[in-house]
Order: structure tokens, then C-alpha cells, then sequence
């Protein structure tokens, strides 16, 4: 089974309350941007979107597609395992990009990289490309590329 997981932490968001209602910054709308249009040209058609109902997360998958599914078990404050889950890593196959928080994503992306020890800083607005191949009977996970909005 071939599958990629693509972690993108939301954009820059007004500090806030309640948490789940804080929207993008204008600086926010930009980063999204930036990176939605990086994705329209990598990321394939068949693509499912998983999002956080955050509205910061949700503003963030909006630069890009309004086609996505609303995650709720992948909201602010979820566990890695939470998001793998709802992945379906490893075994969906096909590609996934999960519009999250951090410090979850992080963790997911230290898991990936074989760590349950730690979790990752990911910048806001920034996407981590995860792929996942059989070789030679094994599976081996590959970080096959980070990205921050202000590289765009």
C-alpha cells in the first residue's frame, strides 16, 4: 500500500477566545494562500481533506478547496493518534491531507519519524509531506518535504 499524509498546521490566527471561533489574521489569509496555490499543482485530484471545525483550520483548507470534510475528532487539543485515525494511516492508501493544530501535528510528525518521545514545532501555516512505500516487503515512511508560507 502506497499512501501520503500531509500535515498542514493552520495559518496565523487572532489570540482569542472561545479558541475554537479565532479567525485568520490578514497575514493568516496570505500564508494560506501561498500554500493552497503549492498545492494546487502537487496535490492529486483524489485527494480527502480531513479538517479541524476550528474556524482558524477551516479558513485555512478554504484557500484552498471548499471540498473537505470536517474532522471533528482532529480539533484543537486532539491526540496523534486521533489524526492518524482518522487518516487511516497506513492502510487507506491514496493521499490525505489533514488541516490541523499543533502541538498534534507535531506529534504525528514525530511519530512518523519514529519518535513517540517528542513532539515537533511546526510553523504556522506550514505543510510536512509524509509518504509511505513498500520496499522490498517493508514499509518505510519518508518525510518527503517541509514547507513554510514565507518559502512560497
Amino acid at each position: 500500500v502506497a499512501m501520503d499524509l500531509i500535515l498542514w498546521r493552520h495559518a496565523e490566527a487572532v489570540d482569542g477566545s472561545p479558541d475554537h471561533a479565532r479567525e485568520l489574521t490578514a497575514k493568516g489569509v496570505k500564508q494560506s494562500e501561498k500554500i493552497a496555490a503549492f498545492l494546487h499543482q502537487h496535490l492529486p485530484e483524489d485527494a480527502r481533506i480531513l479538517v479541524s471545525p476550528a474556524a482558524r483550520a477551516r479558513q485555512t483548507a478554504s484557500a484552498f478547496t471548499e471540498h473537505f470534510t470536517l474532522a471533528p475528532t482532529i480539533a484543537p487539543g486532539a491526540s496523534a493518534h486521533a489524526v492518524l485515525q482518522a487518516a487511516r494511516w497506513p492502510d487507506a492508501g491514496g493521499t490525505v491531507l489533514v488541516v490541523g493544530h499543533q502541538p498534534t501535528l507535531g506529534t504525528v510528525a514525530a511519530q512518523l519519524l519514529g519518535s513517540n518521545e517528542y513532539s515537533l514545532s511546526i510553523k504556522k501555516g506550514a505543510l510536512w509531506w509524509f509518504s509511505l512505500r513498500e520496499r522490498e516487503g517493508s514499509a518505510q515512511t519518508t518525510l518527503r518535504l517541509v514547507i513554510a508560507p514565507e518559502f512560497m
